[in-house]
């Protein structure tokens, strides 16, 4: 019997381990890094602030999620803050996003 190339990439994407996140594991490890490296760099390398603000629990509390993804997926215009998009996805950004509100991982 004769497979088809997109039913095989579907039941491998299926077989990754994920967690209730819903992303991979291990790109779950590199959001991690890719926060405290990229986003460290100005926003402190525990994320309580430096040249952008803090991205504690307590700081974002009052930020809704919708107005977060569109900031780290674009930027704001007149900030330093830059727009990730190029090396994040949406669910990526909701990831990040889900887990600043939480208290970003250690």
């Amino acid at each position: 019997m004769k497979t088809h190339p997109w039913l095989t990439t579907l039941l491998f994407c299926c077989a990754l381990p994920t967690q209730a996140d819903g992303l991979p594991a291990a790109r779950q490890q590199e959001l991690t890094h890719f926060v405290r490296q990229e986003c460290g760099f100005c926003h402190g390398l525990k994320l309580t602030g430096g040249l952008g603000s803090s991205l504690t629990a307590e700081a974002l509390k009052n930020k809704p999620a919708e107005t977060l993804i569109p900031a780290i997926l674009y930027g704001i215009p007149g900030t330093a803050m830059p727009g990730w998009l190029p090396y994040l996805s949406e669910a990526d950004t909701r990831w990040i996003v889900d887990k600043l509100l939480k208290g970003f991982p250690e």
